[in-house]
């Protein structure tokens, strides 16, 4: 089974995290959906997607470029895992809110979906990422909590890694 990560990134921070994601998991392919047809998910079995929150909770531009294409694929036999990027403090009432966009298309498109995460340790009044007390994936926030981003990264990756790889 072949395992891939596919997100996008406005900033760079995106980029960086899934590039994280990747090493931690052995230096799996990462594709930028900014320069990769969002079709490319039919070739693997295991998918990653993440990507930041802009705004008032929308997904970032090139999520939305893929965005059409994406609701039309089938991911019935697919396992997902997620992770968004957002900031609490600023859009405390949308915190990665595009990441709960995501989920509610995989789940719809039929995947499996892994690697939910407390809501414990972040500070924020409302997301559409969060069921109950857990967000629906990784959640990063590196304009407030940089510091936390490896070691959050690194739990969730050992988490995920028995079901992803």
């Amino acid at each position: 089974m072949s395992t891939a990560i596919f997100y996008a990134s406005s900033t760079g921070n995106s980029d960086e995290v899934a590039s994280k994601i990747s090493a931690a998991l052995g230096e799996i392919e990462v594709f930028n959906l900014a320069n990769t047809k969002v079709d490319k998910i039919n070739g693997y079995d295991k998918v990653i997607l993440g990507g930041s929150t802009w705004g008032d909770g929308e997904l970032n531009d090139d999520w939305e470029d893929a965005w059409v294409d994406f609701c039309k694929l089938d991911l019935s036999n697919k396992t997902i895992a997620l992770f968004g990027l957002g900031d609490q403090e600023s859009y405390s009432d949308e915190f990665c809110s595009a990441l709960g966009e995501i989920y509610k298309q995989v789940v719809a498109l039929g995947a499996k979906v892994i690697g939910f995460t407390s809501i414990e340790g972040y500070h924020h009044d409302a997301s559409k990422a969060q069921i109950d007390n857990n967000f629906v994936g990784l959640v990063i926030d590196e304009d407030n909590q940089s510091e936390l981003t490896d070691k959050r990264i690194q739990d969730w990756v050992q988490n995920i890694k028995e079901d992803i790889l």
